[in-house]
């Protein structure tokens, strides 16, 4: 399974703004762009649709920026999956209007197949934003800090 720039990108922005999520100062995307190096607009794009998936609150001007709408324990990494990817057609056979295959009606690829895409995205059901995000330093993981590049150090 292939997850599409755009899938990856949504993902950056919304672990972004769970590390910040207590920070006073909302996020901006021109922040989350210089830190990934991403096109702004790209990302203007993914963060409207972010927002109009309910998971971002968006406020424009100075001083504006966004917000996780949830808590990140609250917003699996699969419904993001599912929200921004396209379609989950791993052969052509998967697809009822598109399909040229002259076995499937006898093929036990096709279930295999079908089964695997269901425990993949179960698997990303159970994982959260927050099982994500950086985890706070405390005084016991303080001297074993790593930087994860294009994540906010937490103090």
């Amino acid at each position: 399974m292939h997850l599409t720039q755009w899938t990856d990108y949504a993902l950056r922005v919304l672990m972004y703004c769970a590390a910040f999520e207590d920070r006073e100062k909302p996020v901006t995307i021109s922040e989350i762009a210089q830190a990934h190096d991403i096109s702004r607009s790209h990302l203007t794009k993914i963060v409207r649709q972010l927002a109009a998936l309910g998971v971002l609150d968006t406020t424009r001007g100075r001083g504006g920026g966004m917000r996780l709408m949830r808590a990140p324990a609250d917003i699996s990494v699969g419904f993001v999956v599912r929200a921004t990817e396209t379609g989950f057609d791993m052969v052509e056979c998967f697809s009822r209007d598109h399909s040229s295959c002259r076995i499937s009606n006898n093929c036990n690829l096709r279930g295999v197949l079908e089964r695997a895409t269901r425990s993949y995205l179960a698997v990303l059901d159970e994982v959260t934003l927050a099982d994500l995000a950086p985890v706070r330093a405390s005084s016991v993981t303080r001297a074993r800090r790593t930087p994860i590049p294009g994540l906010p150090m937490l103090s």
